[in-house]
């Protein structure tokens, strides 16, 4: 069960930042005790993967501060982010989805559905990142891109290390997060109403 949990909060920390949950997960596979990912992810820990996911890391958080930018990265990684939720949901939830040799016969078995699981989880977050920011941008002529996305990052290192050391907490702390930006999404369309 605790598992799940740690798949279904890594698969929301993805919807904010594609990148924390895997490099996360990575690295504490690769230098910690506290994660052992199943033989079919342990391509996650690898250097080059951790050097790639860095660089991709590196390029969203500065691309997700700019006003504009953030919005047509959101759009881009409408497919990204889900992908890596779907993929993290898998590893982190000790799914033995093994490398796909024959898609038909990973499509029928059960190995897809914790990736489909994950993918919708992290689509959530996304969405609702998605549709706030390009409002918080207008609102605030462009000065809450950082912010906002700052907030967010640190959101997604959170729940990442919280999923994988205290699943329960980190499920807990996913409710006030998804609040917050359902919140944070009310309060800018209520202002854009009142300006309008």
């Amino acid at each position: 069960m605790l598992e799940i949990i740690t798949g279904v909060v890594l698969a929301a920390s993805a919807g904010l930042n594609a990148y924390v949950p895997l490099l996360g997960l990575g690295l504490l596979s690769r230098f910690t005790e506290w994660v052992s990912l199943p033989t079919g992810w342990s391509w996650i820990e690898n250097e080059w993967s951790l050097g790639i996911l860095g660089v991709l890391l590196v390029i969203e958080m500065l691309v997700d501060k700019v006003p504009a930018l953030d919005s047509i990265n959101d759009v881009l990684h409408t497919i990204i982010r889900p992908t890596s939720g779907g993929m993290v949901f898998a590893a982190g939830s000790g799914s033995d989805t093994v490398a796909v040799s024959d898609p038909a016969a990973f499509i029928a078995s059960a190995d897809v559905w914790p990736v489909v699981v994950g993918a919708c989880v992290a689509l959530i977050p996304h969405a609702l990142k998605a549709i706030a920011r390009p409002v918080v941008n207008v609102l605030t002529a462009g000065a809450g891109a950082a912010v906002a996305s700052t907030f967010e990052d640190i959101g997604a290192v959170v729940l990442t290390v919280l999923a994988v050391v205290a699943p329960v907490v980190a499920l807990v702390a996913l409710g006030f997060v998804i609040v917050a930006l359902v919140r944070r999404l009310q309060r800018a369309l209520r202002e854009r109403r009142a300006r309008v």
